[in-house]
C-alpha cells in the first residue's frame, strides 16, 4: 500500500496536534545543505501568552509516516546516528538564521504516524489501538501512533 503524500499529510496531523496542545509552528520542512527538519515549533505557555524568557522551548520534530507493513519498526529505525547528525546540523542552522531564539532549550522529538488504507467493503466496529491524533483523505487513515519525547540527545551548546 502507498498512499499518496502520506509524509505531508503525516506531518499536517503532527503539526495539527501541536498546535492543539500549546505549540507554535515555526517552520515546516525547514532545509539546509545538511537536510531537512519536518517540524520546528516553539512552546507558547499554557495561558497563550508567547514565552520570551530564557526558558523558552523549541523542539525539532522528524515525523515518520508509515504503513503496517513497514519494516523499519515503524520508523524508529529509520532515525539513525547519521539521520540524527544531519537534524543537528540543521538546528543549529537554524539557530544562526534565527539568533533571538539562541537561548532556547532544544529538544529532538520523533513522531510516530500510521496510514491505514480505509476498505470500502469494512463494516462493524474494528478494535484499533488509541491514538493521539488522527485524520483521514478519501481512502486512507492516519494515526499518530507515538510521540517521543527528547527521542536523541542535543549536540547543540546553547548555554
Amino acid at each position: 500500500m502507498h498512499c499518496p503524500n502520506s509524509g505531508q499529510l503525516g506531518e499536517d496531523l503532527v503539526a495539527q496536534w501541536l498546535q492543539s496542545t500549546g505549540w507554535i509552528i515555526l517552520h515546516r520542512r525547514f532545509s539546509s545543505r545538511w537536510g531537512e527538519i519536518d517540524i520546528i515549533a516553539e512552546y507558547d505557555g499554557q495561558t497563550g501568552e508567547k514565552l520570551l524568557t530564557q526558558h523558552s522551548l523549541l523542539i525539532f520534530v522528524e515525523v515518520k509516516t508509515r504503513s503496517s507493513g513497514s519494516w523499519d519498526a515503524g520508523g524508529r529505525s529509520a532515525i539513525t546516528p547519521q539521520k540524527q547528525a544531519k537534524i543537528w546540523r540543521t538546528a543549529g542552522i537554524f539557530l544562526a538564521e534565527y539568533p533571538e531564539k539562541a537561548d532556547y532549550s532544544c529538544r529532538f522529538d520523533v513522531a510516530i504516524v500510521y496510514c491505514q488504507k480505509i476498505s470500502k467493503n469494512l463494516t462493524g466496529v474494528t478494535a484499533n489501538q488509541e491514538a493521539l491524533a488522527t485524520s483521514s483523505v478519501p481512502g486512507y487513515k492516519f494515526k499518530l501512533q507515538e510521540y517521543i519525547l527528547a527521542a536523541f540527545d542535543s549536540l547543540i551548546d546553547n548555554g
